[in-house]
């Protein structure tokens, strides 16, 4: 110590010459990837630890008042160029030597310790070896010992970080990337308002089955439960959306805890949620990380020999089965194909499980239900025997409880959720379809492969009739789904949100077979463009679409920053009508007047352009085509923005 100052050994490193203080002012630099507060007083230049030994408030943000360095938290002062209080006090600062040299000014700073092992570490080794790969979450004061546990699992090459605009589009993405994989990803939060804004997505993953991890920061253990700031009893506020909510302790095992997170989600199909304190994430921990080797298993199960027998024997004797398949049934596509051509009966899909038979297959019938298409509800209405595979019956499919039905499910409280039905077969659909099929050597089944023909050609002249309707008030949503049938890429995956464009386009648009990821029992506006980021993450390589309205957009608007700053080239589609169109319908059905749902947009292909992505816009027809084709060349994110006539659905 010399003339109060610190001296000593470590390497010299320059400052940045727009960093360096006018006399009495001080200034946070951040010096070696550190930060100091550099403050001047006439002719002497002190650099400080840039934070008060109290709550840690930065220096470097505080003033200088009679010669004194303020903190600008709590008013604790120090001398600014030695870091020592005032007679009295015990507390100071650390300082670093200054070098005032020709070339500019030189902070001395120790060697920076060596890394140490966290528990966040342990946390975050064992979420990898478990299999989650993607994390979307926004990095803040509670959680800051997790996020640099995932900066050095980054640094490795062994996770991917998306850092969002707002906290429901991480949990929204990462309730898509579940969806699309059957896998989880995990959603990233602070204490208080962070996880609490990842409610919404995460309802969304309860109530459609989709695997989700969701983390949260958390206050101080010696403050929780006292009222601090943003103190909420986090394992309380994710009790009923959470499969499992677990605080994470200092004593705790922390590694089977991360592992029965991933755990939990699969095998409840939904959110698991961890809540670590703040100081428990850095604490030093040279426990294992732990992987998943005879902890996970499929739910591979057949149904039994019975079941089965009884099942075919109804099949066996339907002149007019129809096949009904859901979002369950993903991964069976072969099989269920297969059992349709063994019986020529027509496959009907539930809006979620939109493509899994594509509607160019001769027995394809498209969409049943509010989303769907007049085909499929005809060919349940003329049938005799409803086959229903991986399929919820929520009230919007409209599946007719009054027929014969054998339902398919691997979940004992998908059977008979609603109404009673005539054959139960418990098992994985892959399975149970093989062995249904084997057992149809002979069926009285009728070929309604013309029937199926004739009721698309039907559609199809409406279609046409539907995408030539002009009022001059913007383009029909027939004419935007006849382009994008025609345009939209055999291997995308396609993200809808809620409003009129998600029933245009589950009776409009003519899937090959590409995925369509929604919203399904929440039904929550805003899904739409932060699933699109799920979705890339999930589906590397494959060609992204979001489909939305302008009012779901408009929830995450800003989430196309995060598209551009990653270079997430999602194609987006924007049905624009001025207004929460749906809400207007449904107003009016109700014999109330239209109140409070037109909305104040911005140009969308501008706003675009703004966020660094590529802007197009169409008013017209004709212009359709050609944008189309332009979306779809572009490398980067793009937005195309049309203008919809809202009575033209």
């Amino acid at each position: 110590m010399k003339d109060g100052r610190r001296y000593m050994s470590g390497n010299w490193h320059r400052v940045n010459e727009d960093d360096v203080p006018d006399d009495g002012r001080v200034r946070s630099a951040v010096v070696d990837g550190r930060s100091i507060a550099l403050a001047r007083c006439g002719l002497r230049l002190g650099a400080l630890e840039n934070r008060c030994p109290h709550q840690g408030g930065p220096l470097g943000e505080g003033s200088i008042e009679k010669g004194l360095l303020r903190c600008p938290w709590h008013g604790y002062d120090y001398d600014p160029i030695t870091g020592q209080p005032p007679e009295g006090f015990s507390d100071g600062v650390p300082s670093y030597p200054v070098d005032e040299r020709a070339d500019g000014v030189y902070v001395q700073l120790p060697e920076p310790p060596a890394p140490v092992r966290t528990v966040a570490d342990v946390l975050v080794e064992t979420l990898i070896a478990h299999g989650i790969t993607h994390v979307f979450g926004m990095v803040g004061h509670s959680n800051l010992g997790f996020a640099e546990a995932m900066r050095r699992a980054e640094e490795r090459g062994e996770l991917t970080y998306i850092g969002i605009r707002h906290e429901g589009a991480a949990a929204f993405a990462a309730s898509a990337y579940g969806k699309l994989t059957g896998r989880p990803a995990a959603c990233f939060a602070i204490a208080g308002p962070g996880s609490t804004n990842l409610l919404t997505g995460l309802y969304d993953a309860k109530l459609d089955g989709s695997p989700v991890v969701a983390i949260s920061g958390q206050v101080p253990s010696k403050v929780l439960g006292r009222g601090a700031f943003q103190d909420l009893d986090l394992t309380a506020v994710f009790k009923d959306v959470a499969v499992s909510s677990t605080a994470i302790q200092a004593g705790s095992d922390h590694a089977e805890l991360a592992a029965l997170a991933v755990k939990h989600a699969l095998d409840g199909r939904g959110v698991a949620h961890l809540v670590l304190p703040d100081e428990v994430q850095v604490l030093p921990s040279d426990a294992a990380a732990k992987d998943s080797t005879g902890r996970l298993s499929r739910r591979c199960i057949r149904p039994d020999e019975d079941t089965l027998v009884r099942a075919a024997a109804l099949i066996r004797d339907a002149r007019r089965p129809a096949l009904i398949v859901g979002h369950g049934a993903r991964g069976a596509e072969e099989q269920v194909r297969a059992l349709a051509e063994r019986l020529n009966a027509p496959v009907l899909t539930t809006f979620k499980a939109k493509g899994l038979v594509p509607d160019s297959h001769p027995l394809g019938a498209g969409v049943l239900g509010r989303s769907g298409t007049p085909v499929a509800s005809w060919l349940m209405n003329e049938s005799d025997l409803l086959i229903v595979i991986g399929a919820s019956f929520s009230n919007h499919t409209g599946i007719a409880n009054y027929k014969p039905i054998v339902q398919i499910d691997d979940h004992h409280a998908a059977i008979g959720r609603f109404d009673a039905v005539t054959v139960d077969v418990l098992g994985d659909a892959e399975l149970a379809l093989t062995a249904l099929t084997a057992l149809l050597t002979e069926t009285k089944s009728e070929d309604q492969r013309a029937d199926v023909a004739e009721r698309w050609a039907i559609w199809r002249a409406e279609k046409a009739r539907r995408v030539n309707d002009d009022r001059g008030r913007g383009v029909a949503a027939a004419a935007v789904f006849d382009a994008l049938s025609r345009h939209l890429p055999a291997d995308a995956v396609v993200t809808v949100d809620v409003g009129n464009h998600a029933y245009s386009l589950g009776r409009y648009l003519e899937s090959e077979g590409q995925p369509v990821l929604m919203s399904g029992y929440l039904g929550s506006i805003g899904f739409g463009y932060p699933a699109a980021l799920g979705a890339w993450a999930g589906a590397p390589g494959r060609p992204i679409v979001a489909v939305t309205g302008d009012g779901g957009f408009g929830q995450y608007a800003a989430e196309l920053t995060t598209a551009v700053k990653y270079g997430i080239p999602i194609k987006h589609v924007l049905l624009d009508n001025h207004s929460l169109g749906k809400i207007s319908k449904e107003q009016l059905a109700a014999d109330y007047p239209v109140w409070h749902t037109s909305l104040h947009n911005p140009d969308w292909a501008s706003y675009a352009e703004l966020c660094g992505a590529t802007g197009l816009r169409v008013t017209r027809r004709e212009e359709l085509d050609d944008a189309m084709t332009a979306l779809f060349a572009t490398t980067g994110p793009a937005l195309l923005c049309v203008e919809q006539d809202a009575e033209l659905l």
